[in-house]
């Protein structure tokens, strides 16, 4: 049973990220108790005293990242050098804040968004290059210092570099076979892997600065030693930004190459800092640039409204309410719909989520029509049903309220109105308009946070973004989308308002639920409907 918890523990990724980012709190404690902060910020007043070193460094550090960006559009020909150059940095920068090495899917996701590469071609590529890239500064730490490289790795070290390999291998065959079928890719040649290889050299540039800077004397040769051994150690990193592991690898091989510790630990320190503060820098500039931005859009884009819609002034307006387990409340709910508004009738249908208890018969019973679904699909599923009915009607209004009785039936003509009258598409009954009974505190707050936040992102002002209460013209109603089933508030109000849909809001009554609970939890509400607003924002 024991060996079972720990087993599962294991498996959930929150163990892992939290063992990484106390393995981050553990090395700063190790490292700034061993550091000597006077010789740090003396190197650090060193490097701002010569600007000029700084910008030739990090310029140097630059064109080492460009010169991976061209060998990977050596491989991915269709892609431009902006957005390979994107691609690489925003995985840079995603490794300097996530653990455990997690930012190279970014430099997968960053081409797939940008191009129209596809992902089996954006990984082999990735996968290929950058197990060639670890393999090219294992030799090149070989050549320039056999017996310290070797010994500095250790066997763990040789394990791990053997598994590179086995990697770069079958990358290597499976990129073979993307290029037999796929014209619009190539298999890195000389000059793709020579560029990757040159790169390392170029990075070590940065490093024999920041000796220098710390009051080491060391040679071209040494530093690109150190870079060769820092980086290896990367593969077993687990820290955000392999903290902790690049500066005792770093310290290890100035140590083996006859330099004092103390002041080994403040170079490496300083190399760190600076290409830390590069990575998330360019990191952050490869998510806006070069267009798609890869955040895509937070606000919607701004949009002319549609003229008015001659209103259907005979046919019925169609009520439906959505229904799950609400056989305490839904019979009387149905007997206060009115039978008639602006001298229209009215069709009040229940659309009965699968629900288990006696729901669809209560409902009958009370005189309403029963829509009812096999099983509990959700929230969004039963509106986008029940405004399909209500286009397959013809009705000249589409309404729907909760089954609970919380927003009352008797205003239904408040909302109709404005849409017979052809002055609004899209109506939505305002709590915060009228009057609340009552309402529990957290539920408010969280309901006037979420609709000034959909205020933002719409780009008008909103008063009650989450109101169950909502009536259509017959055009919206067709035109609504509603893209997921658990919920349906904000995202059918940025559909039909990025669509010109003519958004108004009246003002309701509300009175809080006696019977029954609420289905809304607010982290798992936060879950599902934070990343189908953003899809809805960047939907073309």
């Amino acid at each position: 049973m024991i060996f079972k918890v720990r087993r599962n523990q294991i498996k959930n990724p929150w163990v892992i990220f939290l063992i990484a980012i106390l393995s981050f709190f553990v090395a700063g404690v190790i490292i700034f108790r061993l550091l000597d902060f006077s010789a740090f910020k003396d190197s650090l007043r060193q490097a701002s005293n010569e600007p000029a070193q700084v910008i030739i460094a990090l310029g140097v550090f630059f064109v080492a990242f460009l010169f991976r960006a061209i060998a990977w559009k050596k491989v991915l020909p269709s892609i431009s050098l902006g957005q390979s150059l994107a691609g690489i940095h925003l995985s840079l920068g995603a490794n300097h804040v996530l653990p455990l090495r997690l930012g190279e899917p970014f430099r997968i996701l960053s081409i797939i968004k940008r191009s129209n590469t596809s992902l089996d071609a954006a990984t082999a590529s990735t996968v290929t290059l950058r197990s060639a890239d670890i393999l090219s500064v294992i030799i090149i730490g070989i050549v320039v210092a056999p017996s310290a490289f070797s010994d500095l790795l250790g066997w763990i070290g040789w394990l791990l570099v053997s598994a590179i390999a086995i990697v770069a291998i079958g990358s290597w065959r499976w990129l073979k076979k993307i290029v037999q079928s796929n014209t619009a890719v190539r298999l890195p040649g000389p000059l793709a892997l020579g560029l990757s290889a040159s790169a390392w050299l170029l990075e070590s540039v940065l490093v024999w600065q920041c000796a220098h800077w710390a009051g080491l004397d060391v040679s071209w040769n040494d530093a690109l030693l150190v870079t060769t051994v820092a980086v290896a150690a990367q593969i077993a990193a687990i820290a955000p930004g392999g903290f902790g592991t690049y500066e005792a690898a770093a310290v290890a091989a100035y140590v083996a190459l006859g330099y004092d510790a103390d002041t080994a630990l403040v170079a490496s320190l300083t190399a760190h800092a600076l290409k830390t503060s590069y990575s998330l820098l360019v990191g952050g500039l490869a998510m806006v640039t070069p267009k798609p931005s890869l955040i895509g859009r937070f606000r919607l884009q701004k949009t002319s409204e549609l003229l008015p819609e001659t209103p259907l002034s005979e046919n019925p307006v169609l009520l439906f309410l959505p229904a799950f387990n609400e056989e305490a409340a839904v019979a009387d709910c149905i007997q206060r719909v009115p039978t008639h508004v602006c001298g229209l009738a009215v069709q009040c249908l229940i659309v009965d989520d699968g629900s288990i208890d006696r729901t669809a018969e209560f409902a009958e019973h009370a005189g309403a029509e029963v829509l009812s679904l096999e099983k509990n699909q959700g929230l969004g599923a039963a509106v986008r049903i029940g405004l399909s009915e209500g286009v397959r009607r013809n009705a000249s209004a589409v309404v729907f309220a909760d089954a609970d009785g919380e927003y009352p039936p008797e205003e239904l003509e408040n909302l109709v109105g404005p849409i017979l009258e052809g002055k609004a598409d899209y109506v939505v009954g305002s709590r915060f308009l009228g009057d609340i009974e009552f309402m529990r505190p957290h539920r408010r707050f969280g309901n006037l946070v979420l609709t000034r936040i959909l205020s933002v992102i719409a780009r008008r002002r909103i008063t009650d973004g989450q109101s169950g209460y909502r009536a259509f013209s017959p055009r919206a109603a067709k035109a609504a989308e509603v893209i997921h089933d658990f919920n349906y508030a904000q995202i059918i109000t940025l559909d039909l308002l990025a669509k010109g849909f003519i958004y108004l809001e009246v003002p309701i009554s509300y009175h809080f639920r006696t019977t029954g609970e609420s289905f809304i939890k607010l982290f798992p509400y936060l879950r599902k409907v934070v990343p189908a607003v953003y899809k809805e924002l960047n939907t073309v």
